[in-house]
């Protein structure tokens, strides 16, 4: 017999569960951006938010992941402190994000890194995949990899093995010095410096090797002083944001005329700081070319970047891009927005970047397999400049993905 109470509840129960399917499939989806918005890396931390956000934008508008959601960018603040990204992690997980995306410090990343695995450990229903960006520490996808980091950026130990091929390279250069900052990321430059020329070139004498606090040092002068003093023909430098600009600003301002070998010494203020006196003698180990642009993809995303943020309009850091999408894809192929089956898919995956390099993000531990490139600070053959200063960064040589790859003495342990 037709019980119209029964169906009713029946009706009601069926418009809630359609309310909410309708009301997930317009849900977002969160990522949290952990990374400095002040202190002395905040210009930093907020050109990697826009840029991150700007890739997020150019993903909805090509209609979103898994059928029509929207990826949202949401930043936490946190002041380059290993201790308050903890707290901001805790604010995460409160929240429910499950996604977050880090860059500035491998201090902060190694500090995150283990937070994120005892978390999965310890609640996995709740559980949280860490996205690393540019953390370059050797050791996240070492001895300290874990399944739930990947990182997007190529390590120290691999772009100081492409940047000491050029160094080797020339017969002529007999001294160099290493700076760098006093934590695990310029630990690890100098290590790997030492390491490979030695091994490459031991005729060459390091004649000086010195770490300075990170984001303390007002005046780089004294440390310039030293550098001249020493007789050094080359610097190398893993230096980034204001110690990078405050570095470059001192060995113009003293007109020091060895040539820097570098990892960040461009944009964010820095190019403008080089200027002139570093034309030709600046060079920067990277992921994504600036100059030429290689595709017409790369060009066009670059000009809608420039023409959105014309006050801030260089694109910097295009690793950023290779996240989102290789993300997007992941979330695609798993039908999923689960950090378990978000990273299985992201294991092995094969992607085409905007100007057309294949990378790929290798399984066993985590690393992304890419090539890089080495480009000198010029004004020649410049199409994107950087700081609206005239000069850039044109590229010199291009290392393959076969040859920049190093070994890993990861054990994954997989959930």
């Amino acid at each position: 017999m037709f019980d119209r109470r029964q169906f009713t509840r029946l009706a009601v129960a069926l418009a809630a569960s359609f309310a909410a399917l309708s009301s997930q499939a317009a849900d977002p989806v969160r990522i949290a951006f952990i990374d400095p918005l002040s202190g002395p890396f905040a210009a930093i931390g907020a050109s990697g938010l826009k840029q991150f956000e700007f890739i997020a934008n150019e993903i909805n508008q090509a209609g979103g992941v898994l059928g029509g959601r929207k990826l949202e960018i949401i930043g936490f603040d946190n002041k380059i402190s290993p201790k308050e990204s903890l707290i901001q992690l805790k604010r995460v997980i409160g929240e429910d994000i499950q996604i977050i995306v880090q860059g500035n410090s491998s201090g902060v990343a190694n500090a995150l890194t283990d937070a994120v695995k005892k978390h999965n450990s310890r609640e996995p229903g709740k559980r949280v995949l860490f996205l690393n960006y540019s953390a370059v520490d050797p050791k996240l996808t070492n001895e300290k990899c874990n399944y739930w980091h990947f990182r997007f950026d190529a390590n120290a130990d691999m772009k100081m093995n492409a940047l000491t091929d050029v160094i080797a390279a020339d017969k002529n250069m007999k001294s160099i010095y290493l700076i760098g900052q006093n934590y695990s990321f310029g630990k690890a430059v100098a290590a790997a410096a030492v390491r490979y020329l030695g091994e490459k070139r031991p005729d060459m004498k390091i004649v000086g090797n010195e770490l300075h606090p990170i984001g303390k040092v007002k005046d780089f002068s004294p440390y310039i002083a030293k550098i001249k003093a020493s007789g050094a023909q080359a610097v190398i430098t893993g230096n980034w944001g204001a110690d990078m600009l405050g570095l470059a600003k001192a060995a113009n301002d003293a007109g020091l005329e060895a040539p820097f070998y570098t990892y960040y010494a461009a944009n964010n203020g820095i190019t403008k700081a080089i200027g002139a006196g570093g034309v030709g003698k600046v060079r920067l180990i990277h992921e994504g070319p600036s100059n030429p642009a290689l595709t017409d993809t790369w060009r066009e995303l670059y000009k809608r970047f420039r023409a959105k943020y014309p006050n801030d309009r260089d694109f910097t850091q295009a690793r950023i891009a290779n996240t989102l999408h290789m993300l997007s894809a992941a979330m695609n192929k798993s039908k999923s927005t689960k950090p378990a089956k978000i990273a299985a898919a992201l294991e092995g995956m094969t992607y085409t970047t905007y100007w057309g390099d294949k990378v790929t993000m290798r399984a066993s531990d985590h690393q992304l397999q890419m090539p890089i490139r080495i480009s000198v600070h010029t004004d020649k053959n410049i199409e994107f400049d950087g700081d609206s200063s005239g000069f850039g960064l044109l590229t010199e040589s291009t290392v393959s993905a076969a040859k920049a790859s190093t070994p890993t003495t990861c054990k994954m342990q997989r959930p």
